[in-house]
């Protein structure tokens, strides 16, 4: 304090000139109106400067939180579309409550922790495990897109292998056309799938969308995979070589849903039953 006491002393002269000039700004500012306007209204531009630049970085930081109230979101408004598809039933009107149709898809929402695209058997670990109902077998998927299926879970983790893995294969269905067949990755290229058996007797074209078949009992239909990107047919080929440019770029996967499908152990069963006869 004592040296703060002496560097103000010392320098008396210089912070009297200081003063003395604010007061000569602040006596023209007050006795003249077009300097008073000017001030004011460049003040009011640099606070305003500033407010805009803090409000920037608040909502900066609070991007984690918006995107997992809107993957939260986006996972329950998928939940009531399929529900209200299944029902058929208007969104204002109420099923019968003695109606036998259970609930067939849950969707849960989960931020994505650790993820690889350098792999041949890539895989995604979620915030989200046991503690809530979280299985291995479930399907995962994003707003964009197939994402994986649900190998190993912990209390509090889940690990997915991701449909950037060599081993994963996913029913499509080609939608212009209604052709089905098999999406696989062959460990090149992170953006891009093989789509396999597609009849030569087919037509199909760059741009073409694939999607989900829904003709296993994990991924529901209609999921989006991605679109065609490049089609070969050899020859004597049986079926086209197509490449499908994926819907989500796992690159910037931040968070996903993981889906229930509580008719799978029933469907499961039935299959089971029927290949053992």
């Amino acid at each position: 304090m004592e040296r703060l006491i002496l560097f103000v002393y010392q320098n008396r002269a210089f912070f009297t000139f200081l003063l003395l000039e604010f007061f000569c700004a602040w006596l023209i500012v007050e006795n003249n109106a077009y300097q008073g306007t000017k001030f004011f209204n460049s003040s009011n531009g640099l606070v305003a400067g500033v407010n805009n630049f803090s409000q920037s970085v608040r909502d900066y930081f609070q991007l984690t939180e918006v995107n997992r109230l809107l993957a939260e979101e986006n996972a329950s408004l998928r939940e009531t579309l399929e529900k209200q598809n299944r029902l058929e039933y208007p969104l204002n009107v109420k099923p019968p409550a003695d109606s036998t149709l259970g609930k067939h898809f849950e969707f849960v929402s989960a931020k994505v922790v650790n993820n690889h695209v350098d792999l041949v058997k890539n895989f995604i670990t979620i915030d989200k495990g046991s503690d809530s109902g979280i299985e291995p077998g479930m399907a995962v998927i994003s707003s964009m897109g197939v994402v994986g299926k649900v190998k190993l879970v912990s209390r509090n983790y889940g690990v997915v292998t991701s449909i950037l893995h060599i081993d994963v294969m996913v029913s499509a269905v080609l939608k212009r056309t209604e052709h089905f067949g098999t999406v696989q990755w062959d460990g090149t290229n992170p953006d891009l799938v093989e789509f396999k058996y597609i009849p030569r007797h087919v037509n199909p074209v760059i741009g073409d969308t694939v999607i989900t078949s829904g003709y296993n009992a994990i991924f529901p239909q209609g999921i989006m995979i991605g679109v065609i990107d490049e089609v070969k047919l050899n020859d004597e080929a049986l079926f086209y070589d197509l490449k499908v440019k994926l819907s989500q770029d796992f690159r910037k996967l931040s968070y996903v849903n993981v889906v229930k499908n509580y008719w799978q152990p029933e469907q499961d069963s039935l299959e089971q039953i029927m290949i053992k006869q």
